[in-house]
């Protein structure tokens, strides 16, 4: 169900009654974060169109300088349960998220002020004790359309002006999906869709659909393949040996697309067990993964002559390196990342030789929470509402700056878009966005 978004007596019409905070020159005592106050760097500010950023790695060239004064909350608003993060396009900040008690929902926020633009009801919502509630997945911004895949695998593509539905496939009743498959079973689906070019390509289709690709204007399908069954990872598109293509995380290991075609390029078998959530890090030539659940980490080189690919296993650690629920990001040879399985508060931020697996330096004390590479530092939010900037370096943990903006579960990473820092928790839901400029 579509509707303009009017005031309405709930937590979500509160939104309305505190962001008005974003017009005020001065901010009361708790309102403001102690210890910083972000400021953008002279380059182009840029934006967060999806998961993991413009580039779907994780990665922005927009800076924020290391804060010395307070860091300024220019809007605080309740939202609903979820596990995705912000993407943020144009003006707007989109959040997919539980609505109201059985639904899932995108909102769209001005990003200035944080006021509710519109909502759309998507599809129904997920509740468990073990993880927790609501979707897990983060909305795709093209243009003048948002695209969202819901826990129960259900592609949406909404107007961005207005949220109105443009298009829509249901992945379980069109193309035998995998609602059932081992670990979405128990926590829905935690993939988000990626655009390339003219088509937005997902997976989770039975056999012979696992892999689909649709129009991104008019939700034609162009082509489906593969039986691979699917994980709770985001594909990451890349290009490998001038090759452009889409590397999946599946439960039989690593499998590249073509994303033109729908054609296999190279696979690379990898353990799983119970649940992979954390995407494949491309770092030019090789390819590196990871899981919990005592899966461990892996690196992989692949390589290309003539039209035949193939890959070479770089290093394996069994049980060793587990990122559990965030994914790692690659910079000038080196991996950095959260690393630990349900090491709540303590899981540590490691630096790691891509091409070895050997760890160069570690600090405790970020839990499962994430992370972005922001003009070459690390902006990391942790698992306890935590936002710290560091260098990104393989000489040793350098912290520039430390504030704590949230408090819960805050299991996402903090995006960086527009000349701010937009943040959440995952439950009791809580939305902020800070001064970076």
């Amino acid at each position: 169900m579509h509707f303009a978004m009017a005031p309405r007596m709930t937590r979500w019409a509160f939104a309305a009654a505190t962001c008005f905070v974003a017009a005020s020159a001065t901010l009361a005592a708790p309102e403001a974060v102690k210890h910083g106050s972000a400021k953008v760097g002279a380059g182009a500010k840029s934006e967060w169109p999806q998961y993991r950023g413009p580039d779907s790695d994780g990665i922005t060239a927009e800076t924020v300088r290391p804060w010395t004064g307070e860091l300024k909350v220019l809007w605080k608003i309740p939202v609903g349960d979820a596990f995705g993060s912000f993407a943020v396009d144009g003006g707007k900040a989109y959040l997919y998220a539980e609505h109201e008690s059985d639904k899932e929902a995108c909102f769209a926020y001005d990003a200035a002020t944080g006021k509710e633009l519109w909502a759309t009801d998507v599809d129904k919502t997920i509740h468990e004790g073990s993880g927790g509630n609501g979707p897990r997945t983060t909305p795709t911004i093209s243009g003048d359309r948002v695209y969202v895949l819901s826990t129960y695998l259900k592609l949406t593509c909404l107007n961005a002006a207005d949220g109105a539905v443009v298009w829509t496939h249901d992945l379980q009743s069109e193309f035998n999906g995998q609602n059932n498959t081992d670990g979405i079973v128990q926590w829905g689906n935690a993939a988000s869709p990626i655009v390339e070019g003219d088509r937005v390509i997902v997976a989770g289709g039975g056999a012979g659909e696992a892999y689909l690709a649709f129009g991104k204007a008019d939700g034609k399908l162009l082509w489906k393949s593969g039986k691979d069954k699917i994980t709770h990872a985001s594909p990451s598109p890349g290009t490998i040996h001038g090759t452009r293509q889409v590397v999946f995380f599946m439960q039989s290991g690593l499998v590249s697309i073509d994303p033109q075609t729908g054609k296999e390029l190279w696979r690379q078998k990898f353990k799983f067990n119970t649940s992979t959530a954390a995407s494949p890090v491309i770092g030019g030539d090789i390819v590196y993964c990871s899981a919990g659940y005592g899966v461990g980490a892996g690196a992989f080189q692949v390589e290309k002559s003539g039209d035949k690919w193939s890959t070479k296993v770089l290093w394996q650690t069994p049980k060793e390196n587990q990122n559990h629920w965030t994914t790692s990001l690659y910079k000038d040879g080196y991996l950095y990342g959260l690393f630990g399985f349900k090491e709540f508060k303590t899981e540590p931020l490691k630096c790691l030789d891509i091409k070895t697996g050997k760890e160069i330096w570690s600090k405790e004390g970020f839990g499962q929470g994430g992370l972005i590479l922001a003009g070459g530092k690390l902006l990391i939010q942790g698992d306890q509402g935590q936002l710290v900037l560091a260098e990104a370096t393989p000489k040793g943990y350098h912290e520039l700056a430390q504030a704590k903006p949230l408090s819960g579960k805050a299991w996402q990473m903090a995006v960086l878009a527009e000349g701010k820092i937009f943040a959440r928790t995952s439950n009791h839901g809580e939305a902020v966005c800070l001064e970076a400029k």
